[in-house]
């Protein structure tokens, strides 16, 4: 009896945006091209990544590395046409979110009136703080206008991707707040996810939102006392997040796990176990039943 399962069209394309909105951050091109081998339908799989790519990129605030100076791409500064704006520089550029190739770069005037002021007071002092405590991130401050009210998004991120040590960790922080006298309302949310891969297949996604209000006096003193903020709530995270880790034992972290390790602890030899399988020789003609391929991760 045969275990062929052609899939429709519709089908293949569920199973990949559903698979692709898994991936891990700092993954997504793995996953993409072992998708590619098994589905063996590049036009297919380029006709569905481009739009999962995009989200992926944006939902992380993906550094771009621009003539010497990091870039995030998040929706905040999006442009449409997979352009976005760098405010700091003052350009925006057209991004291919699969290649992860910029190009098409154009200056842009923006009037320096009272939010700009404020912007990039605000952006000064957050680059400090980021620099000094996520080496390898970075921040951008954005000015939305909303209800004909101005108001300012702070996004941070500082990503650690270890793939030959089988971990990635991306951290973000987002903050948004609006530029009115006296008293303004900051909400935030601090993001961290951690995907650990050597001989397991673990993920933990730790969040945290925040409220607080700020005097808005003048753009430096607001600047300061936001920078304070983001540093106290980030350290309360940091800690809190240590102490849960000491206070698990080893049996709730088994309990808490979504798929048991097993009993044994031993890990499996996939290879010897793919040897010893009749298997044939092309390993992408092999068919997965579609059940398999539905079934939630």
């Amino acid at each position: 009896m045969s275990n062929k399962c052609d899939l429709s069209k519709e089908e293949k394309e569920w199973v990949i945006c559903h698979l692709l909105y898994q991936a891990p951050p700092g993954e997504f091109c793995r996953v993409f091209e072992d998708l590619c081998i098994l589905v063996q339908d590049d036009d297919l799989m380029r006709q569905e990544a481009a739009q999962v790519c995009a989200h992926h990129n944006k939902n992380n605030f993906t550094l771009v590395r621009i003539k010497g100076t990091n870039v995030l791409v998040t929706r905040y500064n999006d442009v449409g046409g997979n352009s976005f704006f760098d405010p700091k520089n003052k350009f925006s550029f057209k991004f291919d979110h699969l290649s992860g190739i910029s190009n098409k770069f154009q200056l842009h005037r923006v009037a320096w009136d009272e939010t700009e002021l404020w912007r990039t007071a605000l952006n000064s002092a957050l680059k400090a703080y980021v620099n000094s405590h996520f080496p390898s991130g970075d921040c951008s401050v954005f000015r939305k206008k909303l209800k004909n009210r101005q108001i300012i998004v702070v996004c941070i991120v500082g990503h650690q991707y270890k793939q030959l040590g089988f971990w990635n960790c991306p951290w973000k922080g987002e903050w948004t707040f609006s530029q009115i006298p006296v008293i303004t309302q900051v909400t935030g949310a601090i993001h961290m996810q951690v995907h650990y891969f050597k001989d397991a297949n673990l993920h933990m996604t730790i969040c945290k939102t925040v409220e607080e209000t700020l005097h808005v006096i003048d753009p430096a003193q607001l600047a300061i006392d936001f920078v304070k903020l983001i540093k106290t709530e980030d350290n309360k995270f940091h800690i809190a997040m240590l102490e849960n880790f000491q206070a698990l034992t080893n049996e709730i972290w088994r309990k808490i796990l979504q798929r048991q390790l097993p009993v044994t602890r031993t890990v499996i030899n996939w290879n010897k176990l793919l040897t010893n399988q009749s298997m044939k020789a092309n390993i992408s003609s092999c068919e997965v039943p579609l059940s398999v391929l539905k079934c939630t991760v």
